[in-house]
């Protein structure tokens, strides 16, 4: 009777040790200044800041992920995306209207080409980058993903907090990037932080929008758009 205890409790400690070891949660809190952006300066939206650990040892490592960034209303959402490299992006067009998303600078460049509404298009991202992403139909569609290579990350709530769950212990560098600042602004906020408890929060960290300047974007053949190209169905988009 005793060796069968025996092997029962042997059975459990080995099921024990196979589950997942949780590391920890690392948080934070971001807020914007010197912004002419209305929803910053009237309600202090501090939100799609996204924030990422990189840890060296996970550089080039390509995943299998899949996540979406819908069209709908003439709007990308989310707005800004934060991926892995290797990650799949869905692009489903959920208006009554054709679209073309885009991206031609900045980080890895596609084009889905012109499509009907019901219907997607998929691009896999295989490099770290800032993508900014445009609708060759629609001037004033834009989004941002933020290609990593890290699998940990997140993005500001409208409080401008963040949180990034299941941190292995150890060294990493966290990184910063918004929109609507400089890279020499966002240079400056990488730093390195160490991980060897279950709670990390950090210092509030403050970004400024100072050196800013907004600047017109082209369609995807480098041509400026339409006077009326928010107005067409998508079939007028086309014109180089």
């Amino acid at each position: 009777m005793m060796w069968r205890w025996r092997i029962c409790f042997e059975a459990a400690v080995l099921c024990l040790a196979a589950l997942p070891v949780w590391g920890a949660t690392v948080s934070g809190e971001v807020r914007l200044t010197n912004s002419s952006n209305s929803s910053v300066n009237k309600r202090k939206d501090f939100s799609g800041v996204a924030v990422w650990l990189s840890p060296p040892e996970n550089a080039g490592r390509l995943t299998k992920k899949r996540v979406q960034m819908l069209q709908k209303d003439k709007r990308f959402t989310p707005h800004v995306l934060v991926i892995e490299t290797g990650t799949t992006v869905d692009f489903p067009n959920a208006d009554p209207i054709f679209h073309n998303a885009f991206s031609n600078y900045d980080g890895q460049i596609f084009d889905t080409a012109l499509y009907p509404p019901g219907s997607s298009k998929s691009i896999r991202f295989r490099r770290a980058g800032i993508v900014r992403v445009f609708c060759n139909i629609h001037p004033s569609m834009s989004a941002v993903i933020v290609v990593v290579d890290s699998g940990l990350f997140g993005t500001t709530n409208e409080d401008g907090r963040f949180s990034i769950s299941d941190v292995p212990n150890g060294a990493y560098q966290v990184h910063f990037f918004h929109e609507r600042s400089t890279p020499e602004m966002l240079d400056r906020l990488t730093s390195p932080v160490s991980i060897n408890s279950n709670e990390i929060k950090l210092q509030p960290i403050t970004i400024s929008e100072t050196g800013y300047l907004p600047v017109a974007h082209k369609n995807k053949y480098g041509r400026e758009y339409p006077p009326n190209a928010e107005e067409q169905s998508g079939y007028g988009g086309l014109a180089r």
